[in-house]
């Protein structure tokens, strides 16, 4: 189940929702969320690459890809946030599960 956390931009204060754990909406809607967060290269590169496994394995590979990235595209996305500049700004508690979850390290202020 996903959980969502605040996240500000250190320089322009853009406040935006990360997440993580497991991504339901990936799961059932594929690459589309990534699509609708302005994830743009993820989508594109995603479902490219499902795309080709899913032709060369008969659309297996294209389930058993989209079930694992529903494990790892929130975490994904997040991290992406945080790597362009963008700090937890939730709570201290919720700040804290999440640099846990994210296995980033979280120094209360």
């Amino acid at each position: 189940m996903a959980k969502t956390v605040a996240l500000r931009h250190a320089t322009t204060g853009v406040v935006k929702t990360g997440f993580y754990g497991f991504s339901w909406t990936t799961l059932f809607f594929g690459f589309f969320p990534a699509l609708f967060r302005g994830d743009f290269i993820t989508f594109i590169g995603g479902f490219v690459v499902l795309l080709i496994v899913g032709i060369f394995t008969l659309g297996i590979g294209w389930f058993l890809g989209a079930f694992a990235w529903a494990f790892l595209y929130n975490k994904h996305y997040t991290s992406k946030l945080l790597e362009r500049g963008y700090t937890l700004a939730d709570g201290p508690g919720p700040n804290a599960l999440a640099a846990a979850a994210l296995g980033i390290p979280y120094m209360p202020q």
